[in-house]
């Protein structure tokens, strides 16, 4: 444990105080983000199951506008009140891992320049592209992931935005301390994105080289194409369709070819919704298509089983449904969400389990926020293991 409860302390003075006015464009702000996160683990081949109760506390400052440019600088620090989980870090192998190392350090640091149709992006920054199945943040952990790098978005027109994005190291979520903590990084972001009349539309080359991490370089070329189309006043329908092809790159140390498919179809009426999907990441029994740059806990279940795409690939079948009511005891708005998933290889005939999620959450107040969610994964053989993850969060905003 390290300087936990005087970080716990601001959380929860911070979420008493009154609402800060909105920052408009000629002003600076100062950056609060906090969260508390209980998190539990018991997974077969474990004699203990693991404990986590960590805080995440993000101090910044984004400077005002001047001719364009702004400046924002951001610091981070995650202590452990109860640590009885591997982190990763600390050695504590006889628990299951909870990725939440102890950590102080520099969570973003860069400038920006914008006008109406453009924004250039340099230093330590966080990137989502799309949905975040390819480049993301992993923003579920309590220490994000960065990237040092500059990134550029071009709108020739309101509907049409072009992205290209060179990426130096990226920093992940095990921390800087960690042996692959950092990755070099000399890799290269390219997006069309589209805005059609009940669509969006979007196209992507991601060609990764990592010199310290040759086995996750990788060129990847795809689309995506997703919409909604209003049926009758309070109902519609959803969809969305994308694939993906991955290969070899600069230094990957073989030679690969694998396919990735997404496809999607769902009902919104108003506030209840509900959509079956199936997501098809390839593999030929040697090389499996990987996503290591993306947020994959919000991917083929909560219970992170599959980080790592199994060399025979990975199928992955799945009923997603949840509702907003319209308030709770304080009288402010809960989600409720349950997700069902059946996991088989991609190459071949095994079946890798079945993983049942589910998700409450509400606002308690404009800036505070609590949520309670659990995944149980029942697998299928010893290579993937049964467990059971229940996390409690309260996170503050400013």
């Amino acid at each position: 444990m390290r300087h936990g409860a005087a970080a716990f302390a601001v959380l929860l003075v911070a979420s008493g105080a009154p609402a800060v006015a909105a920052a408009g464009p000629e002003d600076g702000r100062w950056i609060l983000d906090a969260r508390l996160r209980s998190e539990t683990v018991s997974q077969d081949g474990f004699a203990k199951d693991a404990e986590a109760l960590t805080l995440r506390t993000r101090l910044g400052y984004e400077t005002p506008v001047w001719n364009g440019f702004r400046a924002l600088v951001e610091g981070e620090d995650v202590a452990a009140i109860v640590d009885h989980y591997n982190s990763t870090r600390n050695g504590k192998t006889a628990y299951p891992t909870v990725t939440d190392p102890e950590t102080t350090q520099l969570n973003r640091a860069q400038v920006s320049w914008s006008d109406a149709d453009a924004e250039i992006t340099v230093g330590r920054q966080r990137i989502i592209l799309g949905n975040a199945r390819f480049i993301g943040n992993s923003g579920f952990r309590q220490t994000e992931q960065t990237f040092d790098a500059a990134l550029a978005r071009y709108r020739p027109s309101k509907d049409i935005a072009v992205t290209y994005g060179y990426l130096d190291r990226v920093h992940r979520v095990s921390t800087d301390a960690s042996p692959q903590g950092q990755w070099r990084s000399d890799s290269h972001l390219i997006q069309l994105d589209a805005r059609l009349p009940e669509a969006a539309l979007s196209a992507y080359g991601y060609l990764l080289a990592f010199p310290n991490a040759p086995t996750q370089s990788s060129a990847t070329w795809g689309a995506r194409y997703s919409g909604v189309h209003p049926m009758r006043p309070g109902f519609a329908l959803t969809y969305e369709a994308e694939f993906a092809h991955q290969s070899d790159y600069r230094n990957t140390p073989f030679s690969f070819n694998a396919d990735y498919l997404d496809l999607g179809l769902g009902v919104k009426a108003n506030a209840p919704w509900a959509a079956v999907g199936y997501e098809r990441l390839g593999g030929d029994g040697r090389h499996a298509f990987q996503t290591p740059l993306a947020t994959l806990h919000a991917f083929q279940g909560w219970a992170d089983v599959f980080l790592t795409t199994p060399s025979d690939g990975v199928q992955d079948l799945f009923l997603n449904a949840g509702t907003t009511a319209p308030a709770n005891l304080l009288g402010r708005p809960l989600k409720l969400q349950a997700v069902a998933h059946d996991f088989r290889a991609a190459h071949g005939s095994a079946r890798y389990g079945r993983e049942l999620d589910a998700l409450a959450s509400a606002p308690i107040t404009p800036h505070l926020a609590a949520e309670l969610k659990a995944a149980v994964f029942d697998g299928a053989s010893r290579a993937f293991a049964d467990r059971t993850k229940v996390w409690a969060t309260l996170e503050l905003k400013y």
